[in-house]
């Protein structure tokens, strides 16, 4: 072989090696891209915002360890504003355009909603922050949720009720799929709890006022008032209850336990109650709580990166994110394998309680995923069971 040949040869062989190389380091180094979807901005923010930050403080830490079988996490998040067509359009952007292995939100029912059948269609895991019960029940393949059940939390309410004794309820509830799953399951679990419903009024979720439908409330004489919403419409109730001079006993759901609410209601924030995950309470929970340390390290992370406060509603994202991440391992980013792996895991201690997912249960929480609270002086009290 002339020595011209051998040079050409041992040059080609070189670039061989390099190219291979090169190569399998881009696979070993291609990121599995994750969707996100928030209320980032618009008037649920206090959950978006939180949701946001939480799922990128959970990838930061997931890659840090060296992401997932060796592999980064890559983001992708876009904002809905809180507007169901925009998270249509963003989620078959996900899909389509970014191809994420799964996304994670909406966080609200009515922008979660029209995202199960895009999900199911195009078999993406969807894991949403969502409470509302028609999300997961009945159970679709694809889709999954974080946030406390609407089912749950009308239980809580109505437990707490029952030991005050407390029989007539009037409720007030959003016009949007948040309240009506809501007034479904006050309705639903009523006489079952020993409740009658006196009264049952409904507001928009943009209305200024609900003086008129706290009369007719008022003129029935129920024991106690449950409002069904999410900010701004409950401060706003919460306001016209004091300024009507109602003694009635309020009571909230889920969907306002935050810091962003009693911001809102002010002084008429005081002697409410609701029920809540544990992490508006966790320094009041005893150590025996297994969500104490995992909650807590949380709350610390949160602080450091962020310089802000921290709401249940961000534990929505980060739990989901870590779900996904062990649903992730071994699956070489097959969906179907993520799939299936989260629609096993169980015991597994979180924000929002202990999930134990299954075929037949695609939110995977139980009752002790709530404890009630009271608002007094402006803070969140724990409740004795």
């Amino acid at each position: 072989m002339k020595r011209g040949t051998k040079v050409l040869v041992g040059v080609m062989a070189q670039l061989a090696a390099i190219m291979s190389f090169s190569l399998h380091s881009g696979l070993a180094a291609e990121a599995y891209k994750i969707g996100g979807l928030f209320s980032v901005t618009g008037p649920n923010s206090f959950l978006g915002d939180p949701e946001k930050k939480s799922l990128e403080m959970a990838v930061e830490e997931i890659n840090a360890r060296g992401g997932i079988d060796g592999r980064k996490l890559e983001l992708v998040i876009r904002d809905t504003e809180g507007v169901p067509d925009k998270a249509v359009l963003a989620a078959n952007e996900l899909i389509s355009s970014e191809n994420v292995i799964a996304i994670i939100g909406p966080s609200l029912t009515p922008t979660t909603l029209p995202l199960v059948p895009l999900a199911e269609s195009n078999k993406v895991p969807l894991i949403s922050c969502a409470a509302g019960i028609e999300i997961t029940e009945p159970v679709k393949p694809w889709v999954f949720k974080t946030a406390q059940s609407d089912v749950l939390a009308v239980a809580a309410i109505y437990d707490h009720m029952k030991k005050q004794g407390i029989r007539k309820v009037g409720i007030l509830t959003v016009e949007n799929s948040f309240g009506e799953s809501g007034k479904k399951q006050l309705l639903a679990q009523a006489a079952q709890a020993g409740i009658e419903i006196v009264q049952a009024e409904s507001f928009g979720g943009k209305d200024t006022d609900m003086t008129a439908q706290l009369t007719k409330i008022r003129s029935a004489q129920p024991d106690a008032i449950i409002c069904w919403g999410t900010n701004p419409g409950p401060a706003v109730v919460s306001r016209n209850v004091q300024q009507l001079g109602i003694k009635t006993p309020l009571y909230q759901s889920h969907g306002v336990a935050s810091p962003k609410f009693i911001e809102l209601a002010q002084d008429a924030a005081e002697g409410i109650f609701l029920p809540t995950g544990k992490i508006l309470v966790v320094d009041q929970l005893p150590d025996t709580d297994p969500q104490k340390p995992v909650i807590k390290s949380y709350i610390e992370q949160f602080d450091q990166r962020f310089k802000t406060p921290v709401s249940g509603f961000g534990g929505y994202a980060y739990d989901a994110m870590q779900l996904l991440a062990k649903a992730m391992q071994g699956s070489g980013g097959d969906r179907e394998k993520i799939r299936a792996a989260l629609e096993k895991i169980t015991g597994h201690v979180g924000i929002s309680g202990t999930f134990n997912f299954s075929p037949a249960d695609h939110n995977g929480l139980g009752k002790d995923a709530f404890v009630m609270v009271q608002i007094k002086d402006g803070k969140w009290k724990l409740l004795s069971p």
